[in-house]
């Protein structure tokens, strides 16, 4: 990524819109680009050729596909070939960064924590991608706790999802004939498309999926008053007490992020520090499977 200094800002955004989506979809055309930044169909197109001038050797043309795909021998540029920009673009429905990107503020007076990375093949998010997007079965090898080595699944993908410090996609399992999470480092070898889904199975008929809940989360109550306010003021709550809003089957994964164990309770309320006020309501989502 030598070359990023050199160039301005929204040119470097554009340059890392196309590299994400070549790499982690498989294809990228003029409009995305045009859509993205808010300029011309020609001018999105001089952006493409400039890019291929630089990185000759990432692009080539596919006349089925309508668009350029990644060659082998593609090679990032201007990302780093992480995940987390594709699906960080995808969360935000933003250009790929910030337009502060370029002032050169921050690393010296910010720090943040290098925390690992899941390696996650592009291959296999590409065919997760389309498959959900095609509303396709997908046949593949998925290792776990029970079944380290794989274990040949079926899957009808809708959704991917980023929950404590992993991602994962939201899709129905044939095999347990009920909707689940799938981690997608577990993935092994490349997922195959498999046809068109059987039956009803998508994400519309998800129903646990569109289904809401509210945490409700409060100071530990074994506190004493002053240090209840002190979390109070931490968490941003409202008369002592903070409601989050979010899917039922990720309920579970809010709580893990706020490092509550609901399932455990510290012996240290100062370790513990918050806890759930609405638990009876949430045991459907606590117990979740």
């Amino acid at each position: 990524m030598s070359e990023t200094s050199a160039l301005p800002w929204d040119t470097l955004a554009r340059f890392r819109l196309i590299e994400i989506l070549a790499l982690w979809e498989g294809r990228v055309v003029a409009s995305q680009i045009g859509e993205a930044f808010g300029i011309g169909r020609q001018q999105a197109q001089k952006v493409l050729r400039r890019y291929r001038e630089l990185a000759p050797a990432n692009l080539a043309y596919d006349e089925s596909r309508k668009g350029f795909l990644p060659t082998p021998r593609f090679s990032t540029r201007f990302t780093h070939g992480r995940i987390e920009e594709y699906l960080h673009l995808m969360g935000s429905g933003q250009a790929p960064d910030s337009p502060f990107t370029g002032l050169g503020i921050g690393p010296a007076t910010t720090e943040s924590l290098p925390l690992p990375s899941r390696a996650v093949s592009p291959q296999v998010v590409r065919e997760v991608v389309k498959a959900a997007r095609d509303e396709q079965r997908l046949e593949v090898t998925y290792a776990s706790f029970t079944s380290p080595e794989g274990e040949d699944r079926i899957i009808v993908p809708h959704t991917l999802v980023f929950a404590a410090g992993r991602w994962h996609v939201r899709a129905f399992c044939e095999k347990h004939r009920g909707y689940r999470d799938f981690v997608l480092s577990r993935f092994r070898g490349l997922p195959e498309p498999n046809g068109p889904m059987l039956g009803e199975h998508g994400v519309a008929e998800d129903s646990a999926w569109h289904t809401w809940a509210e945490v409700h989360l409060i100071p530990d109550r074994r506190l004493p008053p002053e240090e209840k306010a002190l979390i109070a003021a931490d968490y941003g709550m409202e008369e002592g007490e903070l409601t989050l809003s979010c899917r039922g089957p990720l309920v579970l994964y809010v709580l893990r992020e706020l490092g509550i164990n609901p399932h455990h309770v510290e012996t240290e309320p100062r370790a513990q520090q918050v806890e759930i006020a609405n638990r009876k309501c949430l045991a459907e989502w606590i117990n979740w499977v």
